[in-house]
Parts: C-alpha cells; structure tokens; sequence
C-alpha cells in the first residue's frame, strides 16, 4: 500500500467526520418525510403523476434557504453554540411537523399535506445550512485532504438518512394493519433519536467573530467616518455585516465573471438527475415493483453502494484533485440515467433493477462528493453558513423549479419513460462545458494560489 494511500485512509479516522457522517444522515432523513415516502403514500391514494410532481414543489424552501442563511452566521441560539444550537433547534420543529404530517387525511386534505409537508421542508433546509456550515467550520482551512474527506463523509451520511433509514417506511408499509400516517409518528421518532446526537458532538472553532467585527468596522467607517454610530446607524451596519458581506466578500475573491460561471454551473450540474429522482418511485411502482422490492433496492442496495464509493470518490478528489471528480461524475451520471431508460424496455426484472441501482449509486455518490467539497472549498469560514447555502441552493433551485415539471413531461410523452431518461441523461452537458471553462481556477484553489 502506497504513502498516498495510507495517508488518505488515515483522514478518516478524525473523531470530527464521525460526527459529519452523522449530522448528514440527520439532513437527509427529512427528504424521505416529503419526498419517497411522501410520493409513495400520494401515489397510493390515486393521485396523478403531475399532481405528485407539484406537491414535490414544496423542496423549493432549499432552493431560497440562502435568503434566511446570514442569520445563522449572525444569531447566537441561547443554548450549544453558534453551530449546534441551530441544528438541534431547526431538528425539534422537524420532528413536531412530522407528527402534524401523520394526522393530516392524505386524500381529503391536499393543501394541509402540502403546507405541512413545506413546513418540514423549510425547517430541514434550515437545518442544511446549520449542519454544512458545521462541516466547514470544523475542518481548518490549511486541511484539504480533510476538506474532501469530510465531504464524502456528508455523502455518505445523507444517503444513509435518505437511503438506509428511508427503506424503512417502504417495509413497515406492506405489513398488515400499517398507515402511511402511522408511518409518519415512526419518523418522528426516528428523527428525535438523530436529534440527540447533536449533544456528544464539539462545536467548531473559528476566527468568525473576529472577521464580523473587522468588517463591521469597514461598513462603520464607510457610514460615518470617525463619528459614533447612533441607534438606526447600528442597525443598518448590523444588517450590512449580516445581509451583504458574506455575498459582497464571495465575489470580492473571485471576478464576477468566473462568480456567475461558478453558480451556473452548480446550478445545471445535478438538474438531469433531479428530473430522474423526482419521478423513480412513481416509475418503479408503475413498472411493477412492491413496495418492499423499493426498498430493498432503491434503498437499501442503493445506500450500501453509496456509502462504498461516497468514501472512495472522496480518496478520488484527494489524489486527482476536485475537477476530474467533478468531471467524471458528470460522465457517470449521464451513463447511469440511460441504465433507467434501458429498464422501461425491459420491464420489471429485478436484476436489471439492482444493477441500474448499483450504477445509481456509484454515479450519485461520486458526483455529490466532487460538488460538495467544490462548493465547501469556495466558503470563507466567517460567512460559511451564508455562502454554501447560496451555492448549494442555486443546484437545489434547479431540482425544485424545473423538475417539478418532469411528472407533465412524462405525460406529454404518453408515459414514455425511455426517452424521458435519454433526454435526462443529456441535460448535464451543458454544466460540463462550463466546468472545462472554469478548470484553471478549480486548479487554482486547490493549490491556494488565489488571494
């Protein structure tokens, strides 16, 4: 075994992405609350395919989670620190709508389910930013390889929330005597168990105080000189600190140009296989799989897979560098979606099922991986909650807005699931060329050439 090797291997036995791990399966455990689970119980109840999509619209609360992310930067909780306080605090109002969610009649009440269903979403998307801005802030900034190990750590626990966790309901489901609405109290309580976790973890520390009152000064200076500040001038230096430094500083430290090409390229990366996941459960179902073949493959296979080379991309970034993960995934991910078209020909075989799963699993692990330690390198640790939220939700807005349309695209094809899946498979090269474009300053940052 090479130095190289056992180098990498050796970054993640850091007691701190144990806890990364699990803090990421805490952020992608609410996903199955309003998405698989959500989509499985809808679809049960006779909804059609673009009604389901709409109610997926409710993730947009991720997609706009950068316009509220300053206030975790700036608003101390009163209990567990700047970090913690706000994950267990956004993880309490998780669990108390989870349970309105199990007492909301599915069938009678669309809107109820749709709002209760947004409220989980927009306190999980808070949660997010608490829990990525908790991942940055625990690596120090000289620690790259730790930096891209943290981030296979996030994967791999997000998709053991969404996954591992998510085969649950899937199971309980097709035993006698079970609800969906019942389902939703196990959720909760499984929620409240990841809730306690938060209290045996360490909260960061950083030099973001020092920075805030630094660029507090600045704006103090630009406002008034020399001069005392009164009341409504303190607010308004409070609020520049808050509202615009963390934006103002991320495109100070790259041009604009290269800033908009940054966030479009996070925006278009993942928008393939977000019209893919918004509707596999309905395609599985349609196909002809039960319940428990969902979870045994679309969850369980694909969170072993996931986990496995989540761990491996992120040994990947940390010999070859972020910009041939993020290459390679691209591929990949495009490879995989023609895996889903090739089983709307075939049928229900579950071989075929696994395997497509297993390429799933690979190409989503992989790819997230590359992204989330691109989108975590860019982050200064004063404003981190701020300026990954503003990233992150630019790829999430993406997966909101225009895969929400993907349940009338499959109707406008008469349910043509084959060519739905090439035409997903060909949406990622547009975020490819402009990662070629930006590969020099991806290069750059790595070798933290740039000031």
């Amino acid at each position: 075994m090479s130095e190289t090797i056992k180098n990498t291997l050796l970054c993640y036995k850091d007691k701190r992405l144990l806890f990364v791990f699990l803090f990421g399966i805490a952020s992608g455990f609410p996903w199955v609350m309003i998405g698989s689970a959500l989509s499985a119980w809808l679809q049960e109840s006779g909804l059609s395919r673009s009604s389901i999509g709409l109610i997926g619209s409710i993730t947009i609360a991720y997609s706009i989670n950068f316009l509220w992310s300053p206030l975790l930067d700036r608003v101390r909780p009163p209990i567990l620190g700047q970090r913690r306080g706000w994950i267990v605090t956004t993880q309490i109002m998780i669990i108390m709508a989870c349970v309105a969610m199990a007492v909301v009649p599915a069938q009678e009440n669309l809107l109820a389910i749709g709002l209760v269903g947004f409220s989980i979403a927009l306190f999980s998307a808070t949660q997010d930013i608490a829990i990525d801005a908790y991942r940055i802030d625990i690596i120090k900034p000289h620690e790259k390889d730790k930096l891209a190990a943290a981030s296979s750590m996030a994967t791999a626990g997000w998709w053991t929330g969404y996954g591992g966790l998510g085969a649950i309901p899937f199971f309980i489901s097709d035993m006698a005597g079970w609800q969906w609405s019942d389902i939703y109290f196990v959720l909760a309580a499984i929620m409240a168990g990841l809730m306690l976790l938060v209290f045996f973890s360490d909260e960061p520390v950083t030099s973001r105080i020092e920075q805030q009152v630094a660029a507090s000064a600045r704006y103090a200076k630009a406002l008034v000189g020399d001069l005392q500040l009164n009341r409504s001038q303190r607010l308004v230096n409070w609020l520049a600190v808050t509202l615009v430094e963390p934006f103002r500083d991320f495109f100070a430290r790259n041009s604009v140009k290269l800033a908009l090409s940054i966030l479009a390229f996070i925006f278009l990366f993942k928008i393939g296989e977000a019209f893919l996941g918004r509707m596999s459960i309905v395609f599985y179902k349609e196909l002809g799989f039960t319940n428990s073949d969902i979870g045994s493959y679309s969850k369980l296979l694909n969170w072993w897979v996931t986990i496995v080379f989540a761990v491996l991309g992120g040994m990947v970034n940390v010999r070859y560098g972020i910009y041939k993960g993020l290459m390679t995934g691209g591929l990949a991910m495009a490879t995989s979606n023609l895996m889903f078209a090739l089983m709307s020909v075939v049928g229900p075989d579950k071989a075929l099922f696994a395997a497509t799963i297993f390429v799933d699993g690979f190409t989503a692990a992989w790819s997230s991986v590359a992204l989330v330690a691109f989108i975590s390198l860019l982050c200064n640790q004063a404003f981190s909650a701020s300026q990954y939220a503003l990233m992150a939700s630019l790829g999430t807005l993406s997966r909101t807005l225009m895969a929400s349309a993907s349940g009338f695209l499959v109707d406008w094809m008469d349910g043509n699931w084959a060519f739905f899946f090439i035409l997903t498979a060909i949406m990622v090269i547009p975020s490819l060329i402009i990662l070629w474009l930006i590969k020099d300053h991806i290069y750059a940052l790595e070798r933290r050439d740039l000031k």
